[in-house]
């Protein structure tokens, strides 16, 4: 899970990271969450489409126990 509350910024090299991070954890079986995205953020991660296989959240708190992306 990644807190973004204090990110107001992010380019096409903060996407491959959490791309790459998510095709790592699920590999093992895991899965990425994101928690809490600034609406600049937000902007960007609907525009790419990467909250359609990265789970975002309006809290930190529904991103830990996996309810109501956003």
């Amino acid at each position: 899970m990644v807190d973004m509350g204090s990110v107001n910024f992010m380019d096409s090299t903060g996407i491959n990271i959490f791309i790459a991070a998510q095709r790592s954890l699920a590999a093992d079986g895991g899965r990425l969450r994101l928690a809490a995205l600034t609406e600049p953020v937000q902007r960007v991660v609907r525009l790419v489409g990467v909250d359609t296989f990265i789970g975002c959240h309006l809290t930190v708190e529904q991103a830990l126990n996996g309810r109501h992306p956003q």
